[in-house]
């Protein structure tokens, strides 16, 4: 039977506003993040969601409670949180790799996690997800390297990893003998919130 999962990233956050190193620790939706939130879900309330799972970091549940209107009960999930960065964490991101290639490996040493890593524990935890016999459409909310690592398991993820993704966009997944097929990438327009809440 094929399912469905829909993977998404949460609103912006303070330390995106203030481009500081995330991964394990948290920092609260900025009030565009939570307009965001609300975009997405506008997206959402066309679809018949069974199940709804988060990562355990606040920024993620706080994306899901919003973008499904409260009205969705779900379960957190260390297994959907971002990568960890060590010692980096809450720190400039001036400090990261300059070539992408490093991120491999590069947080390990500081205490932090692999991609190589992040890409097993989020591949193992959609599929445990998906993989219960009443899931059939599955909402989760995780984070963008995170997402981008589950994507390099079925897709070349090297553009987008050098690009990044805007916050609140959405993977739409589709599991069927065991594999998961991308199908579409839902990004999200914007810019008038954005001009609205201009800082």
């Amino acid at each position: 039977m094929k399912k469905t999962l829909y993977l998404m990233r949460h609103g912006q956050t303070l330390f995106n506003l203030r481009k500081k190193m995330q991964g394990h620790c948290d920092s609260p939706l900025t009030p565009l993040g939570e307009k965001q939130a609300e975009i997405a879900g506008e997206y959402l309330k066309n679809i018949h969601i069974d199940h709804a799972y988060s990562s355990s970091l606040e920024r993620c549940c706080d994306t899901l409670e919003i973008a499904t209107n409260g009205s969705i009960p779900y379960v957190r999930l260390k297994g959907l949180k971002e990568m960890s960065f060590g010692v980096f964490e809450g720190e400039s991101e001036d400090l990261k790799p300059r070539d992408k290639k490093d991120y491999e490996s590069f947080f390990v040493q500081y205490g932090g996690e692999s991609l190589s890593q992040v890409k097993e524990r989020m591949l193992k935890t959609c599929t445990e997800i998906i993989e219960k016999e009443d899931h059939n459409t599955v909402l989760a909310v995780s984070h963008g390297l995170a997402s981008l690592c589950f994507l390099s398991n079925f897709e070349d993820a090297h553009e987008l990893m050098k690009t990044g993704i805007p916050n609140c966009t959405i993977f739409k997944y589709e599991y069927e003998n065991k594999e998961f097929k991308l199908v579409e990438i839902i990004r999200h327009d914007f810019n008038q919130i954005e001009e609205a809440l201009a800082y």
